[in-house]
């Protein structure tokens, strides 16, 4: 059975724990470890903070092309950066051609 992992800093992603979803505080220095464990012990969605993600960007940009873990930026308790839209703007035009969504609004 594959499992939910959700890695960020500690306020941020206290509240999956909750949810039942086996939660991982990290330092910016360990996210890149933490991510590669969780895709050996066959996680198959890995949740990040978009702090984490930017921490590991080289790791995190290693799995964007594995079938797994899929992994999701997920805004901060102290809001978005904006990463998770620019991903998802960028994936759209890429299988469009065009940005359809936005429309190059900023």
């Amino acid at each position: 059975m594959y499992k939910i992992g959700v890695i960020g800093d500690k306020d941020s992603v206290m509240g999956f724990k909750a949810l039942g979803l086996d939660v991982f505080y990290t330092s910016d220095e360990d996210v890149g470890k933490t991510v590669n464990m969780l895709a050996a012990q066959k996680y198959a969605i890995v949740f990040m903070t978009e702090d984490a993600v930017l921490a590991a960007k080289e790791t995190v940009d290693k799995f964007k092309t594995s079938p797994f873990p899929a992994i999701i930026p997920i805004p901060n308790n102290q809001g978005t950066n904006g990463l998770g839209m620019e991903g998802i703007r960028q994936n759209v035009e890429k299988a469009i051609g065009a940005d359809i969504l936005f429309n190059n609004e900023e």
